[in-house]
């Protein structure tokens, strides 16, 4: 297994290590992923996600190159200006979703899903033959920490001088912060104030950034968080996770995604096959759904059942830790996708009532 800069700190700190994406990862620390989900939701929590995937794309051509590979309208962005698409296969289906940071006029950075680095890359090179563009994988060069939660900006704030008040959501500034240069991002995939740091160095390096976050934070009861809780605080926001809630099965119109599926800016991969499905409408729709019985947990490939007829699938579910509640995300037959819906999921051969809701959860 890989390791990210900081897999001696966690250990140090009594992680309890898994295998995540082919690296050695922390699920959760010691005080377990509820404790941890609430860090977030209330204070503030620090994941280390250096595993993530980062591309350097520059050249002439290189916001050409970006409209043509991900969905959303790569135009509208400036330097310093982030933006959330994807990248559809030419059947309309998702190579992977991804940030999109514009670092300079004709200069742009992917970042991508751990999972998908190398099949990522090796679908931005093959469609980079006929732009006049430059691709550099980076994802072992950059360190990335996700400072999230109310009191993330406070925190921060002591390190830079940087206004990160003034810092509007889904912007980036290039600044130093614990003394290191860095890219700090005003992103997070939990749904709180939040803030992603990527910066290049060694141990040394990274064990100062961490230490001096963690000595900003004391006052607030900064806590390491692990990817147990990253995924029960997407879920509550009803954030899709790449091979579970979308996936080259799927298109962006059913799974919610049509607000970064940009098709008036022009063809890009998949638009023609996108354009139909949004014309004729989907089959099926991606819904979230919750449930008053707490005596299971929604798991992935659980069926969904409408009055005991199977109608989809469930592709994320969990306990909610804020509503204490079974919650969880399906596609289901386009018919039996609106709010209120009252339906079933099969979980070890008994069916649980469950009702589509709008999302986020929380």
């Amino acid at each position: 297994m890989k390791i990210t800069i900081f897999n001696a700190i966690h250990k140090e700190l009594g992680a309890k290590m898994v295998e995540f994406a082919g690296f050695e990862m922390p699920i959760q620390y010691k005080n377990g992923i509820i404790f941890e989900h609430k860090v977030v939701r209330t204070n503030v929590g620090v994941f280390d996600v250096s595993h993530m995937g980062e591309f350097e794309i520059g050249g002439p051509d290189a916001l050409a190159f970006v409209q043509k590979v991900t969905t959303n309208d790569a135009s509208k962005l400036y330097p310093g200006k982030v933006q959330y698409s994807a990248m559809c296969y030419h059947h309309g289906g998702i190579v992977d979703d991804l940030l999109v940071y514009r670092l300079e006029e004709s200069k742009f950075m992917f970042v991508v899903n751990a999972a998908n680095i190398e099949k990522d890359f090796n679908w931005c090179l093959e469609n980079a033959k006929d732009f006049d563009v430059q691709l550099k994988n980076v994802s072992d060069e950059i360190n990335l920490l996700a400072v999230q939660g109310p009191n993330s900006l406070k925190t921060l704030q002591k390190l830079t001088e940087i206004n990160l008040n003034e810092m509007k959501y889904y912007t980036f500034q290039f600044g130093k912060l614990a003394g290191v240069d860095m890219i700090i991002s005003r992103t997070g995939y939990t749904g709180e104030l939040g803030f992603e740091l990527y910066f290049r160095g060694d141990i040394r390096i990274a064990r100062q950034v961490w230490e001096a976050i963690f000595e900003a934070g004391k006052e607030f009861g900064i806590e390491p968080v692990g990817l147990g809780c990253r995924d029960t605080l997407r879920l509550e926001k009803g954030y899709c996770l790449y091979g579970n809630d979308i996936d080259e099965t799927t298109n962006p119109i059913e799974a919610g995604l049509g607000w970064i599926t940009k098709l008036e800016k022009g063809p890009f991969n998949g638009s023609e096959v996108i354009a139909k499905v949004k014309e004729e409408g989907p089959h099926r729709r991606l819904v979230g759904f919750v449930s008053d019985d707490s005596r299971f947990i929604p798991r992935h490939n659980y069926k969904i059942y409408f009055q005991g007829k199977e109608i989809g699938y469930v592709t994320s579910g969990n306990i909610s830790p804020i509503l204490e509640k079974p919650i969880g995300m399906g596609y289901v037959q386009i018919e039996f996708s609106n709010e209120g819906t009252d339906i079933q999921i099969g979980s070890r051969g008994k069916l649980f009532t469950a009702k589509v809701v709008k999302l986020p959860f929380v």
